[in-house]
């Protein structure tokens, strides 16, 4: 009887948290997509409508090289707002009160991730300041232009990310 291969890691999850029945909380999945559209079938990359799955998340999270977060936040900027944060910069943000427009987060599931051991090395949310959270389909007039530039940001560092990775 012969082994079956180990499986393969996952060198980036990137993730669209929220809850698109929620206006401007549904950014996360929104900005997934556009990245996913403008970067399809990348080697090793998974793309991941995350919603609001919390610490059921966590499995996927152990088994990443490197994290890519895109979702609203609470960025104390004007709305549609675009701010990227990697690495220690992102750990800093997420110990802010209110960083995040969950009630379960990013932080959270991070924390648990450091607890097993297990926090990807490589680590960064895009993150968009909302202008409404209530009951909605459709995002804010200032959320929706700021999803172009959100995109870009999560490309560039998606990419800068694989270039690293290959040599």
């Amino acid at each position: 009887m012969s082994a079956s291969p180990a499986p393969t890691r996952t060198r980036v999850l990137v993730i669209g948290v929220g809850n698109p029945i929620m206006s401007d909380d549904g950014v996360g999945q929104r900005l997934l997509a556009a990245l996913a559209a403008c970067l399809p079938a990348l080697d090793g990359v998974e793309y991941l409508d995350a919603g609001t799955l919390g610490f059921m998340l966590l499995p996927r999270i152990e088994q990443c090289d490197a994290l890519l977060a895109l979702d609203a936040a609470s960025l104390d900027a004007a709305p549609g707002a675009v701010r990227v944060f990697e690495g220690e910069g992102l750990d800093a943000f997420l110990r802010t009160p209110r960083c995040s427009v969950h009630e379960l987060g990013l932080r959270d599931l991070l924390d648990a991730a450091r607890l097993t051991g297990s926090l990807p090395a490589r680590r960064a949310l895009v993150g968009v300041q909302p202008v409404q959270l209530g009951w909605g389909m459709a995002l804010s007039p200032e959320v929706e232009a700021s999803v172009p530039t959100a995109t870009e940001a999560a490309r560039r560092v998606l990419e800068c990310w694989l270039a690293t990775a290959r040599g």
